[in-house]
């Protein structure tokens, strides 16, 4: 898939072309028809030293295969003994050319070279890989800065487990030309892998970190490595299945993503994440070699003067108490999903009629120059540049510091920082829209230090307060993932962007197009006027760091010292109930009581809860929490309360600590449950910026009123379920 870039050839020249221009790649000398395989390989006869053969029945072999081609100037052949096959053809088609094999039919896996004697292996993947890390990677053959993650031919067992691109076979030839390794194994240590049911539990992961460890060794520990690909999560190492397939693992696919990407992030290791779905690419290793600029400058970054005019400040240059919301355009980590998706979302007729911040990746630029360059050629002024997932590359920065649980290695901030200060001069980016941290600790006080030096206007994560500022660099903590219906994200938006103004909110969709984000920002308009503004990454920083350097002008501290606070429907007394995608908010009536009301649908149906940050930061640890609820008798039932703890263990850093609350069958009304947390960190750690949320595990919710209270006012029994007091609430 070539999108609109290339074109063709004529007269020995390759051209390509966008919407509004055409210009040259390259040129090459005119070429001649090629009428057989023979004749094809007798042309470049110059170019090989001779063959590598791989058999399926070892499907690790496949990869050692590219790797060994790439290596040592071979041409990767599959074994199949069938009539006209290239592997048929190869003694016709070999032209005295030496055979390396790393599978043979007869004797099980050998490797074969014609200067020494066969080394026998069994069919373990894990004993091909050693041999790999052994003579080609320890032994400085192989270049420990490229690798490619990519389904071996595992694949051909499991075609069509899903689309038939994804075998994506046609990405290797960008690590082949640089003579890289490519490589497929598990990454938990609790199970064996599906493709080799007998290997004791464990064993990839531990070839996998053994691979890592001696790229990072041949390095001295001194640089970064580039891996393409991703976890093949259809086919392997996951709980995903279809009517076809079972994958045959134990954890679901964005755990095990977590745990690839936290095992990366130990040894220097990043991805280029060629996801399943818009992770096949081909000619990766023919555009790399676009000659780009040695800077590509993007819209003047916002300053007071600029965001007075536009209207954003008032005329004092203070900011208006409204809230204030940007878009994360992503996820674009990957050069084969920039590939894919770059030629429809850039002839979108709506893009620039709404601020957008693209988060392309600017490693992207190695494996997809053309189209990075062809983006910026065409951007408009609503179009916005910032560093997406994590940097230039994605991984767990926080990991980047000791301790490094997978690794024990040192320190490898310093070459982070030098990759991405590189990326980021060229590519004009001060600013990374979302850092991952999974279920990785978040940035150390050493790494906010390094990336307010090369993003110095700011960063969006996962594990990292609110929103602050780290010297002078703005961070906000990631608030959500909107909704795919326009009218569902507006309502999302406009409840986080709600409540004690100024608010700044940053929310993150997933491949939508310039058409859907207009859709957002006209029904915005509609439900919100101007008490919502979205604006752009870039303006959204700004305005944090306005906002925290200059706090006592514009902290409204009318809850600061108050005892309680309080929400009922439709009245928000310094907490407010907020509307997300698993959190979805339902008012009606019960009893003639207002309420809100959570179907027993699914799981993860939730309702959420957001204190007054000046209440909470006065408040200490100890807090009361007093719940009304609607008992449906003769039922009994449990409610589960999750809140942001100081709990370290608790899930997600503390997050969503968990405290459950039975209540036994009784009279039909309504009642108060109540729950003392001695450990309450309330700083919104939850999703959108939430403090805690209730669940009642396959039942119906309805809830009429919630307050917080500082412990030590007019203390309750806590855990106690009585009657409410009257039907109408607070």
């Amino acid at each position: 898939m070539l999108g609109p870039y290339l074109h063709g050839t004529c007269a020995g020249t390759i051209f390509w072309w966008g919407d509004d221009g055409a210009g040259c790649l390259a040129r090459q000398p005119p070429g001649r028809p090629v009428r057989s395989l023979e004749a094809l390989l007798e042309q470049f006869r110059d170019r090989f030293e001779g063959l590598v053969v791989y058999d399926e029945r070892v499907p690790a072999t496949s990869n050692l295969a590219s790797t060994v081609a790439g290596c040592d100037d071979l041409l990767p052949v599959r074994f199949d003994p069938a009539p006209g096959s290239a592997h048929r053809q190869s003694p016709k088609v070999r032209c005295g050319f030496p055979c390396v094999s790393v599978c043979s039919p007869r004797t099980g896996p050998v490797l074969f070279q014609p200067d020494r004697a066969p080394t026998s292996l069994t069919r373990s993947a894990n004993d091909a890989y050693r041999w790999l890390i052994a003579h080609y990677l320890e032994r400085g053959r192989a270049n420990p800065r490229r690798m490619g993650y990519y389904l071996d031919a595992f694949w051909l067992r499991c075609w069509d487990a899903s689309g038939p691109e994804n075998h994506t076979l046609s990405n290797h030839d960008y690590v082949i030309a640089h003579r890289g390794v490519l490589f497929d194994l598990g990454v938990w240590e609790d199970e064996p892998a599906v493709d080799d049911p007998q290997q004791s539990p464990g064993t990839d992961v531990a070839t996998l970190k053994r691979l890592l460890r001696a790229a990072w060794d041949r390095q001295g520990g001194d640089g970064v490595i580039h891996v393409a690909g991703f976890v093949p999560w259809a086919y392997k190492y996951t709980t995903f299945k279809s009517a076809r397939w079972s994958a045959g693992g134990r954890h679901a696919e964005v755990p095990t993503e977590w745990r690839y990407a936290e095992i990366l992030s130990c040894f220097n290791a990043y991805m280029d994440a060629d996801a399943l779905g818009l992770g096949a690419m081909a000619n990766a290793s023919f555009f790399q070699h676009f000659p780009l600029e040695p800077r590509y400058p993007q819209s003047p970054k916002p300053t007071r003067e600029r965001l007075m005019e536009a209207g954003i400040l008032e005329a004092d240059g203070r900011i208006p108490r409204r809230g204030f919301v940007a878009h994360y355009v992503g996820d674009y980590d990957a050069a084969a999903w920039l590939y894919r998706e770059l030629p429809r979302l850039w002839r979108d007729p709506a893009r620039g009629r709404t601020p957008l911040s693209w988060a392309f990746n600017p490693n992207l630029a190695e494996r997809f120059p053309f189209g990075m360059a062809w983006a910026r050629q065409r951007a408009t002024t609503n179009d916005w540049f910032v560093a997406g997932d994590s940097g230039a590359g994605y991984l767990n920065p926080g990991y980047l510091s000791p301790p490094r649980p997978h690794s024990g290695l040192p320190s490898g901030l310093a070459a982070w920082e030098r990759h991405c200060t590189e990326f980021y001069r060229q590519w004009d980016l001060t600013l990374t829209g979302f850092v991952i941290d999974g279920y990785a600790r978040g940035l150390s006080p050493e790494g906010l230090d390094a990336y307010a030096r090369f993003s110095p206007d700011g960063v969006v994560a996962q594990q990292i307060p609110a929103q602050g500022v780290h010297g002078s660099m703005p961070y906000l903590r990631m608030a959500v993932d909107l909704p795919g219906n326009p009218a569902e994200a507006v309502r999302v938006m406009q409840s986080l962007a709600s409540g004690l103004a100024p608010r700044f909110v940053v929310c993150r969709s997933i491949l939508q197009s310039p058409t859907w984000y207009a859709r957002v920002s006209e029904h915005l308009r509609e439900r919100a006027g101007t008490t919502v503004q979205v604006v752009d990454l870039h303006t959204l920083l700004w305005l944090v760091r306005e906002y925290e350097t200059h706090r006592d002008d514009y902290v409204d501290r009318r809850f600061a010292d108050a005892t309680q606070v309080a929400a009922t429907p439709g009245r928000s007394e310094g907490m407010a109930a907020l509307h997300l995608a698993d959190g979805p908010l339902d008012v009606g009536d019960q009893d003639g009581a207002l309420c809100w009301r959570v179907g027993r649908q699914g799981p993860s149906r939730y309702l959420y809860f957001d204190a007054d940050d000046e209440f909470c930061r006065r408040g200490g640890r100890s807090f009361v929490i007093e719940f009304e609820c609607y008992c449906f008798a003769p039922r009994s039932g449990t409610i589960v309360l999750e809140y942001d703890s100081a709990d370290p263990n608790a899930p997600h850093g503390g997050a969503y600590k968990a405290a459950a609350r039975s209540f036994d069958a009784g009279p039909l009304g309504w009642r108060t449950l109540t729950w003392r947390l001695d450990d309450a960190r309330f700083a919104g750690s939850q999703n959108g910026g939430a403090d805690f949320r209730f669940h009642h595990p396959g039942g119906d919710l309805r809830v009429r009123a919630v307050r917080l209270r500082r412990l030590g006012s007019a203390e309750a029994p806590v855990g106690e379920a009585r009657p409410a007091a009257s039907a109408g609430g607070d």
